[in-house]
């Protein structure tokens, strides 16, 4: 399992540097967003710190749907794919790698980001750590869940669209505690319930999501 996850995933990275642009897309989506929301409901500073949680953590999540669609898209039409789910290792292996390779290329850089952004909307030094403790939790939890949204998905026409209307419940609860853990920073109590829930859904996830997207992807190759 360890000789597949860690070919797959360098495939994915080397692919990945070879298209800097669409790398980069992501990052900009959210960047650019997260910019536009003093624009547009002004530059009161408590009404940024009020709003800031909720904001961060809904671009975030739209700037990870961004790549998701075509986490599998390329192998199916190269029939890669196929000869991944073929061999003797583990589909799960392949299915762990994509995810590792996308939180990589796509929640890492947000999590890079996030103290510009938390500084830009007026964030305490406290809410700016519990903001990147939260992404840290939470963007894996986006990927995995895209993921098993790409897959189930894989070679429909409508895809994209299906896939943010399979992806956009399941990741609500993520959603709630990421930003509920800053904004009970900044309420002056601790984070420490919303992020503890925050930690036991990546659990359950990671554990559940790489299951069901291997079984997918085998139905969708079928």
């Amino acid at each position: 399992m360890s000789a597949a996850f860690t070919t797959v995933l360098r495939r994915d990275l080397r692919l990945a540097s070879r298209r800097r642009i669409d790398t980069l897309q992501p990052l900009a989506f959210f960047a650019v967003a997260l910019a536009m929301f003093p624009l547009g409901v002004g530059p009161e500073p408590q009404m940024l710190r009020e709003i800031a949680p909720g904001i961060v953590w809904v671009c975030a999540l739209l700037a990870s749907m961004l790549s998701v669609n075509s986490l599998f898209a390329g192998d199916l039409a190269d029939g890669s794919l196929e000869q991944m789910l073929l061999a003797p290792e583990s589909p799960i292996a392949l299915v762990i790698a994509k995810c590792c390779a996308h939180w990589l290329l796509s929640g890492l850089p947000l999590i890079v980001a996030a103290p510009v952004v938390g500084l830009l909307f007026g964030l305490s030094g406290q809410a700016l750590a519990v903001l990147v403790y939260g992404l840290l939790l939470g963007t894996p939890i986006l990927s995995l869940l895209g993921a098993l949204g790409a897959a189930l998905t894989l070679g429909l026409r409508s895809g994209g669209m299906l896939l943010i209307l399979i992806v956009l419940p399941l990741a609500t609860p993520a959603l709630i505690f990421g930003a509920g853990s800053v904004s009970t920073v900044e309420a002056g109590l601790s984070p420490a319930g919303h992020l503890s829930l925050l930690g036991a859904l990546l659990i359950a996830t990671a554990i559940g999501a790489p299951l069901a997207t291997a079984a997918a992807l085998r139905i969708s190759t079928e």
